[in-house]
C-alpha cells in the first residue's frame, strides 16, 4: 500500500552524517550560526549552506537573520522529538558515541532536549510531579492538576505561561538514556528556563549538558519533596 506521508525524502534528509550532525547540536534548542554548524559538521560553509537549504526546503529547520548573521534552530517541537525518537532506537542499537566520552557522566545526569529538561534529573522532576499528583494521565492526554499549577507557581512561574496554546502544556519524552519518561510541552519549557533563571543550572557552552550545582541540585530535590508533603487528601 502506498498511502500516507512518503517518508523516504525526511529519512534520507536525516540520515545523512552531516546533517545529522547538524541536526544533533540543535537538539540545544540553541540556534546556531551556519559557520557553527559547518565546524560541527566537519564541512565547508560552502557545503553547509547546501544542506542547510535541503533542511529548511524540508521544513525540519528554520532560520532568523540578524545583522549580517543567519541563526538556524529546530523547526518545531515535533522536528525535535522525532530525534529523539531516533535516539532511543539508536541507543537501543547499540549505535553510542558517549561510552568513552568524560561528557557522558554529565550528559546523562542532566541535558537539554530541545527546550526540556532530560537525563536523570528530567526523569526525576516527571516521576516526582506525577507522583505528587501534579500531573494526571486521562483519556485526553496528560494535564496539569491544580495542585500542580500552585506547586510551579509557587516556584516563580507565572500563570500566564501556563494559559492553553496551540502546544500541548504537558507531555511526555521518552528520555534515550533513562529508558523511563522526562517531562516536555509548554510545561517542560518553563521548568528548564525557571530552574536557570534561579541559578541552579547552566547550559555548557557547546553542549547539551544541563550542568547543576550541588546546590541547585539539592533546591531542586528539595522542592520536588515538598510537593508530595502538600498534596491535597482529594488528589
Amino acid at each position: 500500500m502506498k498511502d500516507g506521508p512518503n517518508i523516504v525524502a525526511i529519512a534520507a534528509l536525516i540520515g545523512d552524517h552531516a546533517r545529522a550532525e547538524v541536526l544533533t547540536a540543535l537538539m540545544s534548542g540553541m540556534a546556531l550560526t551556519a559557520t557553527e554548524l559547518a565546524e560541527i559538521a566537519g564541512v565547508t560553509r560552502q557545503t553547509i549552506s547546501s544542506h542547510m537549504t535541503k533542511l529548511l526546503e524540508a521544513g525540519l529547520v528554520e532560520v532568523e537573520a540578524q545583522g549580517r548573521h543567519r541563526y538556524f534552530r529546530l523547526a518545531n517541537e515535533d522536528v525535535a522529538q522525532l530525534l529523539e525518537s531516533l535516539m532511543n532506537v539508536a541507543f537501543r542499537s547499540g549505535a553510542v558515541r558517549l561510552r568513552s566520552s568524560p561528557r557522558e557522566p554529565a550528559l546523562r545526569k542532566a541535558r537539554v532536549c530541545y527546550n526540556h529538561l532530560a537525563g536523570e534529573l528530567g526523569v526525576l522532576v516527571y516521576e516526582q510531579l506525577l507522583q505528587a499528583g501534579c500531573l494526571t494521565i486521562g483519556e485526553q492526554g496528560m494535564a496539569l492538576t491544580p495542585h500542580g499549577r500552585q506547586a510551579v507557581q509557587g516556584l516563580g512561574i507565572a500563570a500566564e505561561s501556563l494559559k492553553p496554546s496551540h502546544r500541548p502544556l504537558c507531555r511526555h519524552c521518552l528520555d534515550w538514556s533513562e529508558r523511563r519518561h522526562h517531562l516536555a510541552g509548554v510545561l517542560g519549557a518553563v521548568l528548564l528556563r525557571q530552574f536557570e533563571a534561579l541559578d541552579w543550572a547552566k547550559r555548557q557552552k557547546d553542549s547539551r549538558v544541563m550542568a547543576f550545582s550541588a546546590s541547585g541540585e539539592q533546591s531542586l530535590r528539595c522542592w520536588l519533596a515538598s510537593l508530595s508533603a502538600q498534596v491535597p487528601e482529594m488528589v
